[in-house]
Parts: structure tokens; C-alpha cells; sequence
């Protein structure tokens, strides 16, 4: 109490100054401050009208750029879909290529089989012929008089004579069994030209869907950047608007302007607080591997420990870069051209992982995944949605295809390489645009 006392006293005697320095005293030659300016009724409805009217504009201009924002989002996922229709493009490309070679190496090999048995063939054809020759000089179909001459006895020269003939006859049954194998050489030949024209074709077919998935992209990614210049106008334009709101809202008090900045802090705190509550979620998660709400039961235990072990991997990689195409079950490689949006950011400078490179890496252990979102959503046994657990992968698209792919940490958390510009991360699983059914590759 007396300390309370104390600090009574002192405030009052600082007050006491405060007021004496304020308004002088008698003699002293200070002036009361002249009053601020009071305005008029009319004066406060017009100010008030100017801050309504600034105040519709933003409103106006807010929706245009939320429904701006919608369409750029849905932009964004167009983007995404013909990225890695491209992905889907360039891999079956190299596979019609490998085709195509291998193709090519058996054609030679049946061609080279089908000459050589051409030059046998010349060659019993010609000894035949020299025989035959050899036959009708010497006055005989046998082959030389001399096997006649020579003989001790006419049943020697019988002998001699079969012998002869068999000779000959079984000249003409190997030149019978080499024709023949010409023949199979030669339909060897023909169908492994035949397989070649159709692996060139095939080759040539998943070259231009190559052209036309990147063409596709272009596209989109045109429509994208297009759409991006038209928020960011939007954008300006509502950001001019709320400066003169602000300054039509302090012209009759300051209370509304604060009430904003108010909200903004709110916002940056609730942003603060979900992140806070997504390392701690995650946290929490970490070794327990315990499943979702929505069903699914818990994995076996050897299971268990194969989707730590997964989920691991992929979460040693948070905060690396964002690369289209990189990724592999090594680590993060370096990203690749796609002509649009990721060469745009440098992808193909970054040392990083895209979303389907990600899973390639956080599986390898367990098993080999294509390059290809779309090709992994069909490599596992699929399951509800409601009964997704810790381990699966999620997936987003549409009609379309497939667009991106997450991997499932369990408490309504995941973990994925978002797109260009961005790293790795945890982020809550965002549910539009979801597939309805998660892929399971454990348990």
C-alpha cells in the first residue's frame, strides 16, 4: 500500500507538470494551442460517401481477382497436367527408341543370315554344275570314266558306279536343304524388316505425341503466363484503389485503417500457427507411424518399418529445390528443359526433385517407379481415399490425367515437391482436385 501510494503521488505529480508546461502559467507568455479544425456535417457525409464508394471498388475489384485466382490456379494444375504428359511423352519416346534399335539390330543379323545362305547356296549350285560338266565330258552322269577304268571286276565297277550316283544324289538333296534354309532365313529376314518398320513407326508415332505434348505445354503455358499479367494488373489496379480507401477511411478516422492492418497481422498469425501446428503434427508422427481417422488399420509391423523407412527418405529431402525431371532412386539429379514454366525458374540449373522424382527416391528400397505420375498411380494396389494410411501416395487430376502425386504422412499431413519456384515440404493435404483413391505400395 505504500508503495501504491508512492506511485500515486509521483503520477499526479507529473501530471501536475505535464499541465503547467501545458498551459503556462499566468505571466509566462504561452498561448493556448489554437483548437484543430472541426468540420462540418457536410464536410463528414461527403468524406464519408468518397470512402464508400472507394470502399465498393475494392470489393468489386477483390472478386475479379479471386475469381483471377481461381482461374490461374486451375491454370496452374492445366500446367502441371501437360508437364508430365511431356514426362509421359519423352519416356515413351525413349522406350519406342531402344525398340526401334533393337529392332534394327535383328533386321541386320537376318539379313546377314539370309546372304550367307544366298553365297552357300551359289556355291553347292556351282559345284553342281561342275559336276553335271565334269559328268558329260567324260560321256558318263556319274562323274569321271576314270572310277570305271580303274576297276578289278565288273561287281567293283557296280560298286563304283552306286557310289558315284549317290554322290550325285546327295549333292542334289544338300543343294534341296540349303534352298530351304534360304527360304527360312529369308522369312526371318522379312519379318524382322517388317518388325523394324513397325518399331520406325511406332517411333515415329511417340515422336510427334512428344511434339504434340510439348506443343500442348506451350499452350499452356501461354495461357498461364497470360492469365498471370492480368492478375498482376488486377492486383495493381486493387492495390491503388485500397491506398486511396486507406486515405478516404483516415479522413474520417483512423479506426478503420487499423482495423485492417489488424486483419492483415491476423492472417500472417493464423499462417504462423498453422505451420507451427504442421512441425508439430508432423513431430508427433514421427515415430509412431499411426494411421489416419479415415480407416485403413495399421500396416504389419514389418510393413511398418518399410514405410519409415520410406517416408524417411522423402522427408531427408525438405527445403531441396524444386527441378521438372530430376530425381532419381540415387537422390536429387539435375532438372531437364521443358520449354515453358520449369525452364522459366531454371529448372534445368537446379540440382532438385519433381513430384514423381520424389517418390522414385523415397521408394527405391522398395521398389522401382517410372518417371511418370500417371504410371505411378496404376503401380500399386489402390484404395479409398477414407482409408488412406501412412506410406500411401495421393494423387491430383481429372479426366485429363494425372498431374501430381504426395506422398502420405497420416494426421491429414504429407510430404512433396510442390512445383517450379518452390522446395520440398510438409504441407495439409489439400483435397481439391484429389483422386479418390490413394496408392499403396506396403502393406
Amino acid at each position: 500500500m505504500v508503495r501504491r501510494g508512492r506511485v500515486l503521488r509521483r503520477g499526479l505529480t507529473v501530471g501536475s507538470f505535464a499541465l503547467v508546461v501545458l498551459f503556462g502559467a499566468a505571466g509566462t507568455g504561452l498561448a493556448v494551442p489554437p483548437p484543430p479544425p472541426n468540420p462540418s456535417d457536410s464536410e463528414l457525409n461527403s468524406s464519408k460517401a468518397a470512402a464508400n464508394e472507394k470502399a465498393g471498388e475494392v470489393g468489386k475489384l477483390t472478386n475479379q481477382l479471386a475469381q483471377a485466382e481461381q482461374k490461374l490456379s486451375s491454370l496452374q494444375d492445366d500446367v502441371e497436367l501437360k508437364q508430365e504428359q511431356a514426362m509421359k511423352a519423352l519416356v515413351d519416346l525413349q522406350s519406342a527408341q531402344d525398340a526401334a534399335s533393337q529392332a534394327e539390330d535383328a533386321a541386320k543379323s537376318a539379313r546377314t543370315q539370309a546372304d550367307a545362305a544366298a553365297g552357300a547356296i551359289e556355291k553347292a549350285r556351282q559345284d553342281l554344275k561342275e559336276f553335271a560338266a565334269a559328268s558329260f565330258e567324260q560321256g558318263s552322269t556319274v562323274g569321271s570314266i576314270s572310277a570305271y577304268l580303274t576297276s578289278d571286276s565288273p561287281k567293283d565297277l557296280l560298286a563304283r558306279a552306286q557310289i558315284l550316283d549317290s554322290i550325285g544324289g546327295s549333292r542334289l538333296n544338300a543343294l534341296d536343304r540349303l534352298q530351304q534354309a534360304q527360304t527360312d532365313k529369308s522369312n526371318k529376314d522379312a519379318a524382322a524388316r517388317k518388325a523394324l518398320d513397325v518399331a520406325q513407326q511406332k517411333q515415329e508415332a511417340a515422336r510427334q505425341a512428344k511434339s504434340g505434348a510439348d506443343a500442348a505445354q506451350a499452350d499452356a503455358v501461354q495461357a498461364q503466363q497470360a492469365q498471370t499479367s492480368q492478375n498482376q494488373q488486377l492486383q495493381a489496379s486493387k492495390s491503388s484503389v485500397e491506398q486511396q480507401l486507406y486515405a478516404a477511411q483516415s479522413k474520417v478516422n483512423g479506426l478503420q485503417g487499423q482495423r485492417q492492418r489488424y486483419q492483415d497481422w491476423v492472417a500472417q498469425k493464423q499462417r504462423e500457427d498453422e505451420a507451427r501446428a504442421r512441425q508439430a503434427a508432423l513431430a508427433s508422427s514421427g515415430g509412431g507411424g499411426r494411421p489416419s481417422s479415415g480407416g485403413g488399420g495399421r500396416p504389419s509391423p514389418g510393413a511398418g518399418s518399410s514405410i519409415e523407412s520410406v517416408i524417411a527418405r522423402a522427408l531427408s529431402q525438405l527445403g531441396r529445390p524444386y527441378a521438372w525431371g530430376g530425381g532419381n532412386g540415387s537422390g536429387p539429379t539435375r532438372g531437364i528443359h521443358d520449354g515453358g514454366v520449369a525452364d522459366m525458374y531454371g529448372d534445368y540449373r537446379k540440382i532438385g526433385f519433381d513430384c514423381s522424382g520424389l517418390m522414385i527416391y523415397a521408394f527405391a528400397g522398395v521398389r522401382a517407379l517410372p518417371h511418370y505420375s500417371g504410371y505411378q498411380y496404376t503401380s500399386g494396389r489402390r484404395v479409398p481415399l477414407s482409408q488412406m494410411r501412412r506410406g500411401d501416395m495421393l494423387f491430383w487430376g481429372g479426366s485429363g490425367g494425372i498431374h501430381h502425386v504426395a506422398l502420405y504422412l497420416g494426421g491429414g499431413q504429407m510430404v512433396e515437391a510442390p512445383q517450379s519456384g518452390s522446395y520440398v515440404r510438409v504441407t495439409a493435404v489439400r483435397y481439391g482436385g484429389i483422386m479418390p483413391y490413394a496408392t499403396r505400395l506396403i502393406g
